[in-house]
């Protein structure tokens, strides 16, 4: 059986992908850049390579709040503060508050059923601050943000402090559900609990994503939230 569900919360409850985009378009426009398609896109994939080596431990929080600017820049040959331009953009984004389809319903059916923590990476005032908007931290019984937690997903050390602050926690009855394979379902692994791996994108992708990183295999796989209630009552 599963008590305690450990939910990452951009791009599994929160729709981090499109509070990006929105935020994004306004920083830049306040420097007068017209934030295209493409442009976003670049500068996603600039982000989620700068989160990804925070998650190896090659760079510090602040560093990659940072550096995703400057290096966007860098390839737009504009000039531009790094850091004055991240702190206008975690101030918008910090009002980005859609939530991914059917996380709502999803948080009303499992809060009276089991014991829910949110479990992110992203930057304390932002978070607090969208799951205050979106109305949905009291479904929460806890909620770990690596920043406030002293680590970062996937480190061991992250979960050690979440299971710490868990009253009764066992691992056996708890589990790891999140969009990214590296973060929250190796440090789910790492840390000695189930997971489930949340896959919007369908199996097709996640096959192809698997492939780049092999030794992570998660206990199971949904690739739509109302599949998780389900599974949970079979466990």
């Amino acid at each position: 059986m599963v008590k305690t569900i450990l939910l990452d919360l951009d791009d599994t409850i929160l729709d981090f992908s499109r509070g990006e985009a929105n935020a994004l378009r306004r920083a830049l426009k306040r420097m007068g850049l017209l934030a295209t398609p493409a442009l976003v896109a670049r500068y996603h994939a600039i982000n989620a390579a700068q989160w990804r080596l925070l998650e190896l431990g090659r760079l510090t929080r602040d560093q990659v709040m940072v550096r995703r600017f400057e290096l966007l820049f860098g390839e737009l040959g504009v000039e531009g503060s790094g850091e004055s331009v991240s702190a206008l953009y975690e101030s918008l984004l910090a009002h980005e508050h859609s939530l991914m389809p059917g996380a709502l319903a999803l948080l009303k059916r499992l809060a009276p059923r089991y014991d829910l923590y949110a479990a992110s990476n992203g930057s304390a005032d932002v978070q607090h601050s969208r799951l205050a908007a979106a109305g949905i931290a009291p479904y929460f019984r806890g909620i770990f943000i690596s920043e406030e937690v002293g680590a970062d997903k996937p480190s061991p050390l992250f979960f050690q402090r979440c299971f710490a602050a868990i009253p009764d926690f066992s691992k056996e009855t708890a589990l790891m559900v999140g969009d990214s394979l590296n973060s929250d379902m190796r440090g789910g692994i790492a840390a000695g609990i189930r997971t489930c791996w949340f896959c919007p994108a369908g199996i097709g992708q996640g096959a192809s994503l698997r492939e780049k990183l092999p030794d992570i295999c998660p206990d199971y796989t949904i690739t739509d939230l109302f599949q998780l209630p389900p599974l949970l009552e079979r466990l």
